[in-house]
């Protein structure tokens, strides 16, 4: 039996809720590269993958 995950995307009020960061934190690290950055889904779409954004929060505690 295989166990195929799907991966999720989070939108920036997720990303903001999981890690107790202001959205303007969470750019400043990123500009840092200390924290993954969003993939682009569109023109105006960005999203964070959920397993990078929760290895990043288990990594900094």
């Amino acid at each position: 039996m295989s166990t195929l995950q799907t991966e999720r995307f989070l939108r920036i009020s997720d990303v903001v809720a999981r890690t107790a960061l202001s959205r303007s934190h969470i750019y400043a690290l990123i500009g840092r590269e200390q924290f993954p950055a969003p993939r682009r889904l569109g023109a105006k779409c960005s999203r964070w993958v959920e397993s990078e954004v929760d290895a990043w929060i288990n990594n900094a505690g």
